[in-house]
């Protein structure tokens, strides 16, 4: 389930952040969280495990008129391999209806993955 990033939550959300490759040192994942606070366009979001009740991913959005960019979206190495970013991106979705989601270059083969899979699901 998404869950809204709150300053509780920084500690996990750098820690999980620091999985994107752009990432990893620690004054660099500061700045990148507080540019997300900077507007209220953008936002993190945790996805917490209903198995485990654990945190396993977050997601960090741009929310625009016609669309929502995913600039940024990380898994717990625990959790990949389970199709978690799908259930994100469904998540996601599913929140900003009828809005695209769209992807940054970084992230844009995963949507572009994620869109022919429900595309494909939605067909069937």
């Amino acid at each position: 389930m998404l869950v809204e990033f709150k300053s509780d939550y920084q500690k996990i959300t750098m820690g999980l952040l620091s999985y994107v490759p752009d990432l990893k040192e620690t004054t660099r994942l500061m700045k990148e969280i507080e540019w997300y606070q900077q507007e209220d366009n953008r936002q993190l979001y945790l996805w917490r495990s209903d198995e485990t009740n654990d945190f396993a991913g977050v997601v960090g959005t741009e929310i625009e008129e016609e669309f929502v960019l995913v600039r940024h979206i990380s898994v717990n190495p625990s959790y990949r391999d389970e199709g978690l970013a799908h259930e994100i991106l469904d998540a996601l979705s599913d929140r900003f209806s009828p809005k695209q989601l769209v992807g940054t270059i970084e992230t844009g083969s995963l949507i572009t993955k994620w869109h022919t899979v429900k595309k494909s699901n939605d067909s069937e």
